[in-house]
């Protein structure tokens, strides 16, 4: 019975407290850098490759940091396959996007064959992306 009153309390009181927190600091959006600019230095647009793609990143008056890195102007990268623009509340996990919360620069994708687009944007340390956006152009690929 007791665990069970325990168990109440906690939800009832601790668990609204700590989601308000972490809402608190997702609506957050960290101003970039002026001129900051994301690019994809490797594959060119228009590209012909093979099914494992070496993605190189490239970045412009920002630095790179980790994920819950609280720097201003820095940021860390996400990569969108064959994706569409993400709301400006937050960068979805997986699927289209793609998270290098450890700062990498640079991946290596396996990609089927056939048309692909590829397109980089900056995320803050909770992975919303910055205000204004940086936002790379979103290049085609061909995978044979």
């Amino acid at each position: 019975m007791k665990k069970n009153i325990l168990t109440k309390l906690f939800l009832i009181g601790i668990l609204p407290f700590a989601f308000s927190i972490n809402a608190h600091d997702n609506s957050k959006t960290s101003p970039s850098a002026k001129d900051a600019k994301v690019y994809i230095i490797e594959p060119a647009d228009g590209a012909v490759v093979s099914e494992n793609v070496v993605v190189k990143f490239g970045l412009k008056g920002m630095g790179v940091a980790p994920a819950g890195t609280d720097k201003a102007n820095t940021g860390h990268h996400h990569l969108m396959i064959d994706g569409h623009m993400p709301p400006k509340a937050g960068l979805p996990m997986g699927g289209e996007v793609k998270h290098f919360g450890g700062g990498q620069t640079e991946t290596t994708i396996t990609l089927s064959k056939g048309k692909h687009t590829l397109q980089l944007i900056m995320g803050d340390k909770s992975h919303i992306p910055h205000s204004p956006m940086v936002l790379s152009k979103k290049i085609t690929i061909t995978v044979e």
